[in-house]
């Protein structure tokens, strides 16, 4: 248990409590160690069969990462590095990744907001994962809005959304709502906000042998509520295959700017309040990422992170939003046009030999 991270175990699950509410939950250092303690502590107890993590709050499951202490660390030397950043990136990836493999049922309450990092701890893990959303979730891998991109595993779960749909909420960083999050594979039954109590209290009492299939019977009533193929990305889904099939940003403007319907002209309007170097970065992660498994993807992310402190954009955007709140950021370079594949491609040089990445010993 940390100041804001409540660990407890009842019949036989695992539950890990989101308590910094102030904050939206965004992850400090401390959270990231705290979360990973109990998941190591847990994953060879025979007493917990399964895990849950959500939100002590209504407003957010996760908002992401603590950015007000990237922008601090990243300005304390020249080239936008501190040990503890260097720490914080490390650890969250190697828990994004203790996620993916974990070997027990692992369920995600994502009520209210989930963006960033709190995607990061929602997202990992297929066999064994269960993620519930209900209609407040607003669901994000709003980076690019900050002048980063989408990291967490962002280069794994986005790239292995529907068609162009990764591509599309990458390089956009558009808000989601729960029906899109099922439509995109990104959740997997949605429940009434009002319902998250009783089924916390079912939990701590259920004897079903498989606690994912106790959730989504739980959810089973509601299920018509909520309709995948009514939502937003499944109307524009012809759309957003389209245009985001392009491998260079500027394509993919091209083709909106082209488009005379409401929802290609928001889109395009959209991505010219967005970084245009890291839109164009963003892009190359999550077609890169397609082929890549998840240790790998992670490893990538951690040498585009560190990259990406150096280059300076994220401390800009973070600047903009947080810090001076005047969200105007100067972007550099400030046009599409300016950017070029050198720039780009300067975030997947190695930062580190290989034998000497952070993340070097994931498997």
């Amino acid at each position: 248990m940390t100041e804001f991270v409540r660990i407890a175990v009842a019949n036989s699950i695992g539950f890990i409590t989101l308590d910094r509410p102030k904050a939206l939950n965004s992850l400090s250092l401390d959270m990231i160690r705290a979360i990973t303690a109990a998941l190591l502590s847990w994953r060879g107890d025979d007493g917990v069969r399964a895990v849950v993590i959500h939100s002590s709050s209504e407003r957010a499951f996760c908002a992401g990462g603590d950015i007000r202490f990237f922008h601090d660390a990243g300005r304390s030397t020249p080239q936008g590095g501190s040990a503890l950043l260097e720490d914080f990136f490390t650890e969250e990836y190697a828990l994004n990744h203790l996620i993916h493999h974990y070997p027990k049922p692992y369920i995600a309450l994502m009520d209210g907001i989930v963006m960033g990092g709190g995607m990061g701890v929602a997202q990992g893990g297929a066999a064994n994962r269960m993620r519930v959303v209900t209609e407040r979730t607003k669901m994000a891998m709003p980076e690019v809005n900050i002048g980063l991109f989408p990291d967490v595993g962002g280069s794994y779960f986005l790239s292995r959304a529907p068609g162009q749909l990764g591509a599309y909420l990458g390089v956009t960083g558009e808000v989601i709502a729960a029906a899109d999050a099922l439509y995109a594979d990104l959740a997997d039954v949605c429940l009434p906000s009002a319902q998250i109590p009783a089924l916390i209290d079912m939990l701590h009492t259920t004897q079903a042998p498989d606690v994912r299939a106790a959730i989504r019977e739980f959810a089973a009533p509601f299920a018509a509520q909520t309709d995948p193929a009514r939502s937003m990305l499944a109307q524009e889904r012809a759309a957003i295959d389209r245009h985001f099939a392009h491998d260079a940003v500027p394509a993919i403007a091209a083709s909106l700017a082209a488009d005379t319907r409401d929802f290609a002209q928001k889109t395009l309007d959209t991505m010219k309040k967005r970084s245009p170097l890291m839109m164009c970065v963003t892009l190359t992660q999550v077609r890169r990422g397609a082929a890549m498994d998840v240790a790998e993807c992670l490893r990538m992310e951690r040498n585009m992170v560190r990259r990406s402190f150096e280059q300076g954009e994220v401390l800009e955007g973070i600047r903009s939003v947080v810090i001076d709140k005047d969200n105007a950021p100067q972007w550099s370079p400030a046009t599409l046009e300016e950017v070029t594949a050198g720039m780009v491609e300067r975030f997947f040089e190695p930062a580190w030999p290989a034998h000497a990445h952070p993340l070097r010993d994931l498997a």
